[in-house]
């Protein structure tokens, strides 16, 4: 089944331990959307010294689940630096939410969470 996320990632990091996989999924579950949703309020309202608090928080949380959004993050966290206008940004963070929504599906699938 294809996802958004690596899961060899998550199980070289857990050494292949399937409990310590799951405990590590519940906590991106239970860490990453409301810093996700934060980073997405900050963003609309232009707030760029939040918005890049946020984005620089969940990074090592996406690249430890193979997701591939680094350069998107990346992308968000130069904006914050820029006097670009919040819709210069948009697109990127469209597609950070949408992935990551994804995964938050995916992963309470896979580990029936």
């Amino acid at each position: 089944m294809d996802t958004h996320y690596s899961v060899e990632n998550l199980k070289e990091i857990a050494g292949g331990d399937e409990d310590f996989m799951a405990v590590v999924a519940q906590t991106f579950l239970d860490e990453i959307p409301p810093d996700l949703a934060a980073m997405e309020e900050a963003v609309e309202n232009n707030n760029k010294e939040l918005a890049y608090q946020f984005a620089h928080k969940m990074k090592p949380n996406f690249e430890m689940f193979g997701l591939g959004l680094e350069k998107d993050i990346t992308a968000i966290e130069s904006w914050t630096k820029t006097s670009k206008s919040v819709s210069a940004i948009l697109d990127t963070v469209n597609k950070v939410v949408s992935t990551v929504n994804a995964v938050l599906a995916e992963l309470k699938r896979d580990f029936n969470l």
